[in-house]
């Protein structure tokens, strides 16, 4: 069994946790089955300043988990319907997240499916923040939770590093805010992977 991901991992600066992130695998105990998945693709958000983090405006209940201790889950829903998973980073009371963008299905592929609601193609189970999420099941009632703990319910396992020459970076998928958030280059994918959520223009 692959070693489970430490507080101290998570507590370090976001962009060196996301491109570390990449390549690692997503677990999802679910009826006492592991769901999960290589993760190919993510999105920093870092900091009050970033106009393009559910932060910029400080604290709300919606979005407390961001300033909470690293290591944990922020999950919340968008168009009422998606659910979306973050990874929190850095110290406790800094709002800074990694948004969990795509992966690549390698356990309990056919719960997966399931889940999906259909026998979608594999390249498309967990392509994209709301489907990777309804493919393992993740919802608000995970959010705040420990992914480090014991008895977590989701965690994060090492696997072997990518090289760095395999890492791109790029603006973030569909961000408002100034021009500085969205041109910031902190989406992170592995080249040539066809599981990403979309590719980078040209």
């Amino acid at each position: 069994m692959s070693q489970k991901l430490s507080r101290d991992f998570f507590d370090r600066p976001t962009l060196t946790v996301a491109r570390e992130l990449v390549g690692q695998r997503l677990v999802r105990q679910r009826e006492g089955m592991r769901l999960a998945g290589y993760i190919v693709e993510v999105e920093a958000y870092i900091g009050m300043d970033d106009q393009a983090s559910h932060a910029r405006f400080g604290r709300t209940p919606r979005n407390a988990a961001m300033f909470g201790p690293p290591g944990h889950a922020y999950i919340y829903l968008i168009y009422g319907i998606h659910h979306c998973l973050n990874l929190v980073t850095e110290h406790e009371g800094f709002p800074a997240a990694i948004l969990i963008r795509a992966l690549e299905p390698v356990e309990g592929v056919p719960e997966q499916q399931a889940l999906r609601g259909t026998q979608h193609p594999l390249r498309n189970l967990a392509r994209g923040p709301g489907r990777l999420c309804q493919a393992l099941d993740i919802n608000l009632r995970l959010n705040e939770s420990d992914v480090c703990a014991a008895n977590a319910m989701l965690w994060v396992e090492a696997s072997d590093a990518i090289p760095l020459t395999e890492i791109a970076y790029g603006p973030r998928v569909g961000v408002a805010g100034d021009i500085t958030a969205r041109s910031a280059p902190w989406r992170l994918w592995i080249k040539d992977s066809p599981w990403i959520s979309r590719r980078a223009p040209g």
